[in-house]
């Protein structure tokens, strides 16, 4: 077996898995034992190790080893897309509005979750995206101007704040909250949908390397709507 870098050990470590050969609840052989034996560096392995325990197959713990879950978790995949391109993919005309952008103060828990200075005024955006001139997804921004200072003074009315975003700030990490919601007077109406409608509702809050919020969006998304992830 010829190693050339960390994905060659990923790719053994996971054949072997996957065989059985460690067993669910086994622990792994050390890290330096492992690179004797595939003739690598151990910080090779570590590194192999560690995507490996991210995906939630492995367990690692300091001066504890390296052992099979065994009850090992898959993560889902999920990218953030730009929504023009989304629309445009399946065909459609793509179509955007800004409906608005002022600095507002957050609510308190989102100010909060997004740990923020009390009484700070952050860019809040409001925007509906279209497909062939029909509501497709109403977007209800914050950014956070102290990891994105520029953004306070960007007019998203040519271009949406998830296309910026996506194509200017990188993000490490984040949530993805998932619901139904029933559309409220407002939101029936650029939706073009009876008020108290249910819709796929996605609240999505994106960090940084820091660990720093970037933004705190929540997407509401016509009726007929699917989110498709890869496993």
């Amino acid at each position: 077996m010829v190693i050339n870098g960390w994905q060659d050990v990923q790719d053994e470590v996971l054949r072997r898995l996957q065989a059985r050969i460690w067993k669910p609840g086994e622990l792994l052989p050390n890290e330096a034992d492992l690179a004797a034996e595939f003739g690598c560096a151990r910080t090779t392995v570590n590194r192999a190790l560690q995507v490996i325990a991210d995906e939630g197959l492995l367990e690692r713990r300091r001066r504890g080893g390296t052992r099979v879950l065994v009850h090992p978790t898959r993560r889902a995949t999920f990218n953030i897309s730009l929504i023009r391109r989304e629309i445009e993919q399946q065909g459609y005309a793509y179509g955007y509005r800004l409906l608005s952008q002022r600095h507002e103060r957050p609510p308190a828990a989102l100010r909060e979750r997004m740990q923020l200075q009390p009484g700070i005024r952050i860019p809040h955006l409001k925007a509906l995206h279209s497909a062939d001139g029909e509501a497709f997804v109403l977007e209800d921004r914050w950014i956070n101007v102290s990891v994105v200072p520029e953004a306070a003074h960007i007019d998203f009315r040519q271009q949406s704040a998830n296309q910026w975003l996506v194509e200017n700030i990188p993000f490490c990490g984040g949530n993805l909250a998932l619901s139904a919601t029933h559309a409220t007077n407002v939101e029936a109406d650029l939706l073009a949908v009876d008020t108290g409608t249910a819709l796929f509702t996605a609240e999505r809050h994106t960090r940084n390397s820091a660990q720093v919020t970037i933004t705190n969006v929540r997407l509401l998304y016509a009726p007929g709507y699917q989110m498709q992830l890869e496993l």
